[in-house]
């Protein structure tokens, strides 16, 4: 079965960041023993490698390089602006920290860049924007989704009773 649309895809993955001084691995899936399991076509993963796996069957090895835009995008520097260190609450914050928050899109990752006194320096850029990346990909497994997993958008945890989801009705 090849890779489509709404079907569920579990593969392993090494993700490298890919500079002129050579390739750092950014995350493994198998060191893990945690494979990903994602949903085709619904945006659960970065665009180019979501072009990239169509088509693709169970045992395909690839390799994919993906430029910034397709994958969590280029910098934007306008992204870096001062807040208030009140916003943090108690929260214990120095260059690096990162935390999670509601951006208009969804949730978003937010790393303090600096702290001054009452000024905090957040970037809320991805992490990864502005990088080139490498993923290795292994396809272990390709299925139809469940009528529950396309409602929902994404995977459902093994052992999920798919009827009884899908069986709910919503208020």
């Amino acid at each position: 079965m090849s890779i489509t649309a709404h079907q569920v895809v579990t593969l392993h993955y090494v993700l490298s960041d890919v500079q002129s001084d050579g390739k750092q691995v950014l995350d493994d899936s198998q060191a893990r023993h945690r494979p990903l399991e994602y949903l085709h076509g619904h945006h659960n993963i970065v665009p180019g490698l979501e072009r990239a796996l169509e088509g693709q069957a169970v045992g395909a090895e690839l390799s994919v390089t993906l430029m910034p835009a397709d994958a969590y995008g280029v910098r934007n520097e306008s992204l870096v602006q001062p807040v208030s260190r009140a916003s943090f609450g108690n929260a214990d914050i120095q260059p690096g920290s990162c935390f999670q928050t509601e951006g208009e899109a969804g949730p978003q990752i937010v790393t303090v860049v600096s702290v001054d006194g009452d000024q905090v320096i957040v970037d809320t850029n991805h992490p990864l924007a502005g990088r080139t990346l490498q993923y290795q990909v292994s396809i272990l497994d390709v299925r139809e989704a469940t009528r529950a997993e396309l409602a929902k958008g994404h995977p459902l945890p093994p052992g999920t009773d798919h009827a009884k989801v899908e069986d709910r009705k919503v208020l």
